[in-house]
């Protein structure tokens, strides 16, 4: 049951992240979710550094995550830009 609420995180994270930062993203719901689920990643291990310990679920963990996914998106977009140049 877990893997569905972090899938479901993932691509409300994706999403959200893809809305915030503007311009055109080519991929589908398969890659928001996949960046909504690594930006979950960086936000944790971030979240986890600052405040140490295990952390649960809150409201805070998923603005954690859209903001490790804005962060995950900007990059993505640096490489993919540099590599079509």
């Amino acid at each position: 049951m877990d893997i569905i609420i972090w899938l479901i995180v993932g691509l409300i994270a994706g999403a959200l992240a893809r809305l915030l930062v503007p311009g055109r993203d080519p991929m589908g719901v398969l890659g928001t979710m996949i960046l909504g689920l690594v930006g979950s990643l960086l936000g944790g291990l971030v979240a986890d550094a600052l405040a140490g310990g295990d952390q649960n679920f809150s409201p805070a963990g998923l603005i954690g995550s859209i903001l490790g996914a804005v962060v995950v998106l900007l990059i993505y977009r640096s490489v993919r830009s540099r590599s079509t140049v």
